[in-house]
């Protein structure tokens, strides 16, 4: 009958499990920006799985479209990228766990606000993993662990969410503070919050490696999102 073309259809990638990968070391972040924009151009045009990827970075300051350059303490302290999502200044950093999230909203439902309360509640759940109660605030992005009481009470930040979204392909996601230098923080006014301090894992005396924090995150990613499959790391396959 001679040659015939191939007519099995393309894999059905709202089939497959969101693929967990995990980046040993420091990922630069321009290479990381590098690879998140060519999954998600991937994601979109159907020819991979949505992804999960935790890493770490080298102490950096990133700019969101909301960013005031006022707000950048320290310019020449650490370098400064413009992130492109939401959000104002952040810091980045060895001992802080980021998560990018990489998700079709095609397939879940195309709210972006419910998506960012979703990335919230897996930080809270994460959290609680360790005895930690984080807290959203009207108004205030993030999640916050109240600390003190009475004329010594305040909030300080210890989980912050920044997303951006593209033919509702989502991207960049969140960040844990496990053990960094928390003085890193002082270049930049985080998110634009000046009232408010900053914490970790570490400051609030809860003793947790990056790996415990990995298995409380991929535990509430799973609870919120659904299954995620664990692969080897994108980093280490560029």
């Amino acid at each position: 009958m001679g040659w015939q073309p191939n007519l099995r259809a393309a894999p059905d990638m709202s089939q497959i499990p969101t693929e967990l990968r995990i980046s040993e070391g420091l990922v630069p972040y321009p290479e990381a920006m590098a690879a998140m924009e060519a999954r998600v151009a991937e994601i979109h045009a159907g020819t991979a799985p949505e992804l999960v990827w935790f890493l770490e970075h080298p102490p950096l300051y990133t700019a969101g479209t909301s960013a005031q350059p006022a707000d950048l303490l320290a310019p020449d302290r650490f370098p400064v990228f413009q992130a492109g999502r939401g959000g104002q200044y952040a810091y980045h950093g060895p001992g802080q766990r980021v998560a990018y999230v990489m998700l079709d909203l095609k397939q879940r439902g195309k709210d972006v606000r419910c998506f960012v309360r979703d990335l919230e509640e897996c930080v809270i759940r994460a959290l609680a993993t360790f005895g930690v109660t984080g807290e959203r605030r009207a108004g205030r992005i993030g999640i916050w662990v109240a600390r003190g009481e009475g004329v010594l009470a305040r909030e300080d930040k210890i989980g912050a969410i920044g997303v951006r979204v593209r033919h509702w392909v989502t991207f960049h996601g969140l960040a844990v503070n496990v053990a960094p230098d928390l003085g890193h923080f002082t270049g930049i006014v985080p998110c634009g919050v000046t009232a408010h301090g900053v914490t970790s894992l570490k400051d609030l005396g809860v003793r947790a490696d990056m790996r415990a924090m990995d298995d409380a995150l991929r535990a509430a990613f799973e609870d919120v999102f659904g299954l995620v499959l664990l692969m080897p790391s994108l980093h280490d396959e560029t």
